[in-house]
């Protein structure tokens, strides 16, 4: 009788922790740079370690969970067999809200880039061809090699160690700040708290992807202990690279009031640091990157879709469809293409936050996921345990509540409508809550059979 298949384990802490950091984009500092700086009044560094103190401990309670529940799913595993299904079913409403969108953002970044390089075409212009490009190399179907993956990566890291090069010569030589130590950046009496809390609310953006590496739990060497070292030092990681780089940039342009369009203010700092070559060489790589990111999101949200659509959780019809000759999932695709097109009416402080708002309701209750699986349903309750299992959880719930409350205005309401409209379609679908839910696939590896690549 021949043995089921299974995944070799051949991913040693190295590895999982290249895979996250490369999932969460190095270069993304520059996404919220301009609007960022611009809501935490020049304290952009003290944002961002606010917005790290917070992860940190959230990624802590991802690798608790990580640990028990080593399964592609996340937050909404972990809140379905914590809590409950129904629970965890809204909780899964929210994330796919972060899937659904997060195309339309990075579209949006890049017809930033490329209407302040090329500023006598409209922005909404390249956002549609952006959209028209990657729709259809997503319909005929798209594989991303690793090894290009590796280049974008490689190429991210060497762009980054130019740009702090070039900043601390000019800082050495009396530009910007003039010096290279100062605490400004961190604290500043003039600026209040809630400005900082409100830019770091915003920057959590950067943070997505950390548990990206749950879903190679199975091919990962003793998963159990790899995989929640590896979520602490990859949000470790790129926390401490945010802090640093940004810092550097305010060193180097410490007065935001210079910028003119907060929008695509990063691409006015590299102007100011390296001319127009160096800006150029920024938006020759940033665009690529940006659309290979965009194909990468769009194909896991279009097999989300598709999962979801064969399980009955959406009308099968149409989300659970497969192109009979391109093997793909054309209305996923078309869908998604279309809700991408908000880009051309919101900003980015608006698109960020709407994403944020998702993101922040998963991490609140990842923490507390903690609690109800290690405390209330397996009673580990002794004073270790209620430091680990209850207190920590806390404090991250805490914060990211905290930074959950100090989103804008409309995308707490759009937010509020989307688990809305979910906690309508739950009802639906339970009739009443009279049956269980239906559950969600967020597993991209029981697609790959039946969805072209």
């Amino acid at each position: 009788m021949s043995q089921p298949a299974v995944l070799k384990r051949s991913l040693s802490l190295f590895h999982v922790v290249i895979f996250g950091v490369s999932y969460m984009v190095p270069l993304t500092v520059f996404t919220t740079y301009g609007v960022a700086t611009q809501v935490s009044q020049g304290m952009l560094p003290a944002a961002y370690a606010f917005a790290l103190l917070a992860m940190v401990f959230t990624a802590y309670s991802y690798g608790r969970m990580a640990k028990v529940m080593p399964v592609s799913g996340s937050a909404y595993t972990y809140t379905q067999k914590s809590f409950n299904p129904h629970v965890g079913f809204l909780v899964g409403w929210a994330i796919l809200m972060d899937y659904l969108f997060m195309p339309m953002l990075n579209y949006l970044v890049g017809g930033m880039y490329l209407s302040s390089y090329f500023p006598t075409i409209p922005q909404p212009v390249w956002i549609v061809v952006l959209i028209l490009i990657a729709t259809v190399i997503s319909v005929f179907g798209v594989k991303l090699a690793t090894t290009i993956n590796g280049l974008i990566i490689l190429y991210q890291y060497l762009f980054l160690i130019v740009f702090v090069g070039l900043s601390i010569h000019g800082i050495l030589n009396g530009v910007g700040t003039g010096t290279l130590l100062s605490i400004k950046p961190f604290y500043n009496p003039d600026v209040p708290l809630s400005s900082v809390i409100s830019a770091a609310s915003i920057l959590c953006l950067s943070f997505l992807g950390f548990d990206a590496v749950t879903t190679v739990s199975e091919e990962t060497i003793r998963p159990e202990k790899n995989i929640p070292k590896a979520i602490l030092i990859i949000t470790l990681l790129c926390g401490v690279q945010y802090i640093f780089i940004s810092y550097i940039g305010h060193m180097i342009f410490p007065d935001y009031h210079l910028f003119q369009n907060a929008d695509s203010a990063s691409t006015e700092l590299m102007t100011f640091i390296g001319g127009n070559l160096f800006n150029s060489i920024f938006i020759a790589g940033t665009v690529p990157i940006v659309l290979a990111v965009n194909l990468i999101t769009k194909a896991s949200v279009t097999r989300i879709l598709f999962a979801m659509g064969r399980d009955s959780v959406l009308p099968p019809k149409v989300f659970g469809y497969i192109h009979p000759k391109f093997k793909t999932p054309v209305f996923n695709i078309l869908l998604v293409g279309l809700l991408s097109l908000t880009a051309l009416f919101v900003d980015l402080v608006t698109a960020t936050s709407f994403i944020n708002f998702g993101a922040l309701v998963a991490f609140t209750f990842v923490n507390l996921s903690v609690i109800a699986w290690y405390v209330v349903r397996n009673k580990r309750r002794s004073p270790k345990d209620l430091l680990k299992y209850l207190i920590l959880p806390l404090i991250g719930a805490g914060f990211t509540i905290w930074l959950w409350t100090n989103l804008d205005y409309h995308s707490l309401t759009l937010g509020a409508i989307w688990v809305g409209l979910g906690f309508i379609y739950l009802l639906y679908l339970t009739r009443m809550f009279t049956k269980r839910p239906p559950e969600m696939d967020f597993s991209e590896a029981e697609t790959e059979k039946e969805v072209g690549a």
